[in-house]
């Protein structure tokens, strides 16, 4: 079996380009194993964009055009006790601190078998994208995500690997996602 091409900040600008959903943009290449992501991919996220809920971004392979990953990202505010503040240094009256959600992430099935570090390098996208905001248009200190531990036990590791931790405020034993954030700035 021929090995994995790791993706890195070097070789990921290289390989591939990233975009925003458009309405032309050609969809039927993207196929996840999770269904309920490839649905929201199809049916749901140029709607959800246009409605201006969540903006999808693609990530393509840029000999075969194909989209390997794509995340929706939607403005977001978390509440931290006031232990999980200090933890970041924040010491505001504030009740909830602003944030950037991903609130879906995917990488292809061809992708998963082709590279390695995909799901990483869009956390690292989202990052960018959320400093850009920062430094242009307003403040969102936090990445967050839902992590979906219900189609992928698996996925908790891997964000808490990419520098999130479980909110406090929000953990739940009973839910099927677990509520999750990183600091941009640490």
């Amino acid at each position: 079996m021929k090995s994995r091409i790791a993706i890195s900040h070097k070789n990921g600008s290289t390989l591939f380009y990233f975009d925003q959903l458009e309405c032309n943009t050609k969809l039927n290449s993207f196929s996840c194993v999770i269904d309920e992501y490839n649905n929201y991919l199809y049916e749901e996220a140029l709607r959800s964009q246009n409605d201006h809920i969540a903006l999808t971004w693609l990530l393509c392979e840029r000999k075969s055009k194909e989209i390997i990953s794509y995340m929706s990202l939607i403005a977001d505010a978390i509440k931290l006790s006031a232990t999980e503040k200090e933890l970041h240094n924040l010491n505001y009256p504030f009740k909830t601190i602003p944030a950037i959600k991903i609130a879906k992430l995917a990488v292809s099935q061809l992708a998963q078998i082709k590279y390695k570090g995909i799901g990483t390098y869009m956390i690292d996208k989202a990052s960018g994208l959320a400093r850009i905001c920062n430094r242009q248009l307003l403040a969102a200190r936090f990445l967050t995500v839902d992590a979906d531990i219900e189609h992928d036990e698996g996925v908790l590791a891997f964000y808490q690997k990419n520098g999130f931790i479980p909110n406090v405020e929000l953990l739940n034993k009973n839910r099927k996602t677990i509520s999750m954030r990183k600091d941009i700035y640490q």
